[in-house]
């Protein structure tokens, strides 16, 4: 599943910089995945394969939007989202040409948004209108697995996500498996940090989400992940 306005994080920045930038340990409680754009899956999942030792599987396509993605397993409750063009689609919603269009554009694969699991979504909608936080409604989705089983869950868009450095809010349906339970295990989520150059705004902006994440100070806004594997750890970026 994909965020329209998580599309809209295709930034400038480095994509495998070890040890170049500082991060704290941990990562956000609520992080439910973390989505990996790239212009072509194949090449997407020979990436990650190549960088941590796990190969993503093939997840599913998303009727309507044009894309297709791969899935990995990052521990309990959360995994990473290798997404890409589908190039069998040729029917897709309004909005989802310049989305694609975007993807296309990637000439590595590069972080493009991420996705918090805040409990109820419906009760998550109520506070933050109620906070003032504009958002863009609960919308449900659905995707085929590759088995025939059918994933169904109920998403939450904020009508600001600066462009995808906050997250979309998901909750899976209760008779739908998380994807983390059967995507290929292996690896693990060491560190999920986002840049602003106005980190003490931004956290302030997380506190009013609900939402327990380092921010750490940047020229530019950014995402930042470390992903462990069994062959070795792979530090990405938007």
């Amino acid at each position: 599943m994909i965020s329209r306005r998580a599309f809209l994080a295709l930034t400038t920045g480095t994509l495998l910089v070890p040890a170049l930038f500082p991060l704290t340990e941990g990562t956000p409680a609520l992080l439910d995945h973390i989505l990996l754009g790239c212009n072509d899956l194949d090449s997407g999942i020979a990436f990650v394969e190549g960088h941590t030792g796990v190969r993503p599987a093939f997840g599913g396509v998303h009727p309507g939007r044009g894309t297709r993605n791969a899935l990995l397993s990052l521990g309990e409750l959360r995994y990473l989202e290798v997404i890409a063009p589908d190039p069998k689609q040729e029917s897709m919603q309004s909005h989802a040409p310049g989305h694609l269009a975007m993807i296309k554009e990637l000439r590595t694969p590069r972080l493009i948004g991420w996705a918090a699991h805040p409990g109820e979504i419906e009760a998550l909608a109520t506070k933050l209108r109620a906070a003032g936080i504009a958002t863009q409604g609960v919308s449900p989705g659905s995707r085929a697995r590759p088995d025939g089983r059918v994933l169904k869950w109920k998403s939450l868009v904020l009508a600001d996500d600066r462009g995808g450095i906050l997250p979309f809010f998901i909750e899976w349906s209760a008779d739908s498996t998380h994807p983390s339970v059967d995507a290929p295990a292996g690896c693990r989520l060491e560190r999920f940090a986002v840049v602003d150059p106005d980190p003490t705004e931004l956290s302030k902006m997380f506190e009013r989400l609900g939402i327990d994440i380092t921010v750490e100070r940047g020229e530019t806004p950014q995402l930042r992940a470390r992903i462990a594997g069994p062959k070795a750890r792979i530090d990405l970026t938007s």
